[in-house]
């Protein structure tokens, strides 16, 4: 809302880009759909829902971190969430953060 503001105030997108940290492109993009549809069109859709895995594939990847992650390619035995995205990337196809797989 903050682009919205600079836009009516006609500020340079370039401008707009530095002061908000955000490529020129992604201010253009933000621009064309600001005059097209006003601020609203800048609201959020709210976050992106991750892919998230079936029970089959939760069973699937449960029963491939009992196997251990030597059994994987680390050579230890800890499991850290980067490594179980890792495995889920690699298992399922499937792209998740970090954080996301604490959730899986």
């Amino acid at each position: 809302m903050m682009a919205a503001e600079r836009f009516a105030a006609g500020e340079p997108s370039s401008a707009i880009a530095k002061e908000l940290r955000v490529s020129v492109r992604s201010i253009q993009r933000w621009r064309r759909l600001w005059d097209k549809a006003g601020p609203r069109a800048l609201r959020s859709a709210g976050a992106a829902s991750l892919p998230r895995l079936s029970e089959a594939q939760f069973a699937q990847l449960e029963r491939e971190l009992a196997k251990g992650p030597v059994a994987h390619g680390w050579p230890d035995q800890r499991w850290t969430l980067s490594r179980v995205k890792t495995v889920i990337g690699r298992r399922f196809h499937k792209s998740y953060t970090p954080q996301g797989c604490a959730s899986c």
